[in-house]
């Protein structure tokens, strides 16, 4: 007898991905982010009510998504308890402190680590961290805005004694700030974590003049040169391929390694949607380039010497061993290439 087996899902958002070689939980390949969620912030975030944050979740949770991003003083707090009456509302938390009553929930997910201060020590750190993982409070540990080397070398102190390890890193990636590729990436491919990139889409300022002179969005920053320049190549493309800017802006991270799960905001529903159609968007290699040649991006030493060795060639995140001129010199070796990223879901 054959297992009955479920309807496809809805859009490619329902296509869910284990989060990363070190946690096995099952995720939707967009994580919400709910910082926008609350009236605290509504003058520099633009205005985003109960109402309208309700309807956000509701099309988010029916189109498969499961994964969301919140903060204790994100809008005062208000993110977490609207999240939280969201979820008691619709029934659906079936699975934390002064969080987890606001969150109206009995545990978290995933904890990140906020910011690394540089004040307390790293076994400090994640003693306390594993100590929540063991009262059942938690279930997975993140990190967020924290340098490569300190992750390393927490996850290394984690492992040594036996407790619970960061699976995933949180923190700011985009096609006009691509510093996570120096030494980010690299580490956690190294340690099997995941990605959430924040500011994917450039915190909102991946905009055309046009849509600039209409005045939407976030009253933040004004846009920088290299967001500028980025938007200039993601519209051309965005028209090329009859999608959004944002469209492609999303995919472009999705494209560059595996196990990455951006981090979306959105005030409107319409946001989140255009936010899903990125899923099914597959850019060519010429056309990550062509992004990525819109601005600069010195990978800085030692990277700059061992691959790209005093200019003899441009340096690129997919390079591996065989591409640094030095292990040329030295014979032929034939190497294992880097996992690939999943590639864009097709909806029929």
């Amino acid at each position: 007898m054959a297992f009955p087996i479920p309807p496809p899902p809805k859009t490619a958002l329902g296509y869910h991905r284990i989060l990363s070689p070190s946690a096995g939980v099952r995720v939707s390949p967009l994580c919400l982010g709910a910082m926008n969620f609350g009236d605290a912030w509504k003058g520099f975030m633009g205005e985003c009510d109960k109402k309208t944050t309700f309807e956000i979740l509701d099309y988010f949770f029916e189109n498969g998504g499961n994964f969301i991003d919140t903060a204790n003083n994100y809008q005062g707090e208000e993110s977490e308890e609207w999240l939280g009456e969201w979820m008691k509302a619709r029934n659906n938390r079936d699975q934390a402190s002064s969080p987890l009553r606001k969150l109206q929930t009995d545990y978290i997910d995933l904890l990140y680590l906020h910011w690394w201060d540089f004040s307390t020590s790293i076994p400090e750190v994640m003693q306390s961290l594993h100590h929540l993982v063991q009262s059942g409070k938690v279930t997975y540990l993140g990190v967020s805005d924290t340098p490569a080397w300190v992750v390393s070398k927490a996850n290394q102190y984690a492992r040594d004694h036996a407790l619970t390890q960061f699976c995933v890193y949180q923190g700011r990636w985009s096609a006009a700030d691509r510093d996570f590729e120096r030494d980010i990436i690299p580490m956690v491919r190294d340690e099997g974590m995941a990605l959430a990139p924040w500011g994917a889409l450039g915190g909102g300022a991946f905009k055309t003049e046009d849509e600039k002179a209409k005045g939407e969005g976030r009253n933040m920053r004004p846009q920088s040169d290299n967001q500028r320049a980025v938007t200039v190549v993601l519209d051309r493309l965005a028209k090329a391929k009859g999608t959004l800017i944002t469209s492609v802006a999303l995919a472009y991270v999705m494209h560059k390694a595996p196990y990455v799960f951006p981090i979306v905001g959105g005030r409107k529903v319409s946001h989140l949607k255009g936010n899903i159609d990125a899923l099914t968007l597959e850019l060519s290699k010429d056309e990550i380039r062509e992004i990525e040649d819109a601005v600069p991006f010195d990978v800085g030493f030692p990277s700059s010497m061992l691959f790209e060795f005093f200019g003899q060639q441009k340096w690129h995140s997919e390079m591996s061993t065989f591409d640094i001129p030095l292990v040329k010199s030295a014979g032929y070796l034939d190497t294992v290439q880097h996992v690939q990223p999943i590639k864009p879901r097709k909806i029929e």
